[in-house]
């Protein structure tokens, strides 16, 4: 009788530890495959508590959220033969645990990984060797991107891999290339910008020419009419003279005079040697300019 509790007690342990050998759990973020002596009798990927044989069946866990990818550099070569490094990265997940196991083994996401770089790298040399290198440099290469990362899609199902997104994160030249591309930018840059200052050096000489034209047809023109307002106010002014002279000779003489007195006797230094019997001084001893000989 006193043996009932002992093997009771065992028993209860026994059992506790089946209990807990056979219990698991699965987070959220995770899925599960129930394996038997290595093969799949189970698929588990809604989270929470799960049973297994203990002993007989194992559990093993894989990431259930989207993976991130980065590639190494790969050189590609575009359709122009120019040839340019490529960083790209993809965004996966696990979407068959099945195809995944068989695939991979116990490689795990490792192996898959590895393979699925392969997958991309295969497709980046594909659709960057159909185009040329400014396709690929450009801000407009989203047409490319959907394109390899469609066909990544379509190879990676036999991994039971879903890729959901392949970007191109950097597209440059070798860098044994890059100086020699920098010198040939340079010296295009410099043709170009010696060709726009022949350009407008040319279209500055004819604008100069073109006002030095018009500067000289207003000048002769301005010249001309001045010329011209110049004989009409002489003509004018002769006929004046001419009709003065006609009405009063004498005034005429007298008033010819006075301007003569008004043009020589300029300035505080002004002197003149004369004979005093000069015809010059009539109306100086002779108000009336009798003795005028004008």
């Amino acid at each position: 009788m006193k043996k009932l509790p002992v093997i009771a007690t065992v028993v209860a342990i026994v059992g506790v530890f089946l209990v807990l050998s056979s219990a698991f759990v699965v987070d959220a973020r995770k899925k599960a495959l129930v394996l038997k002596f290595g093969e799949v009798v189970a698929v588990i990927e809604e989270p929470g508590l799960h049973w297994k044989i203990p002993f007989i069946q194992e559990v093993v866990l894989y990431d259930g959220r989207i993976l991130s990818l980065d590639t190494q550099p790969l050189e590609v070569t575009p359709a122009d033969d120019r040839r340019l490094v490529v960083d790209a990265f993809a965004r996966y997940r696990i979407s068959d645990l099945r195809k995944f196991r068989q695939a991979v083994g116990t490689g795990g996401t490792a192996k898959a990984e590895g393979r699925l770089v392969s997958i991309i790298n295969a497709q980046l040399r594909a659709v960057l060797g159909e185009v040329d290198s400014g396709a690929i440099l450009s801000a407009d290469r989203g047409a490319l991107m959907a394109k390899i990362r469609d066909g990544a899609i379509a190879q990676s199902r036999n991994l039971g891999l879903e890729v959901i997104d392949v970007r191109i994160k950097r597209a440059d030249l070798p860098e044994a290339n890059l100086n020699s591309t920098f010198n040939r930018m340079q010296a295009e840059r410099q043709r170009e910008a010696a060709d726009q200052r022949a350009r407008g050096e040319e279209a500055a000489q004819r604008v100069r020419a073109e006002a030095d034209r018009q500067s000289l047809e207003l000048v002769s023109k301005a010249q001309r009419d001045a010329d011209i307002i110049r004989g009409e106010a002489d003509a004018e002014s002769n006929r004046v003279y001419a009709e003065a002279y006609g009405r009063d000779s004498e005034f005429f003489n007298f008033y010819r005079s006075l301007s003569a007195y008004e043009q020589a006797l300029q300035g505080s230094n002004s002197s003149m040697v004369l004979s005093p019997n000069s015809p010059f001084f009539n109306y100086f001893t002779d108000p009336m300019g009798a003795n005028s000989s004008q």
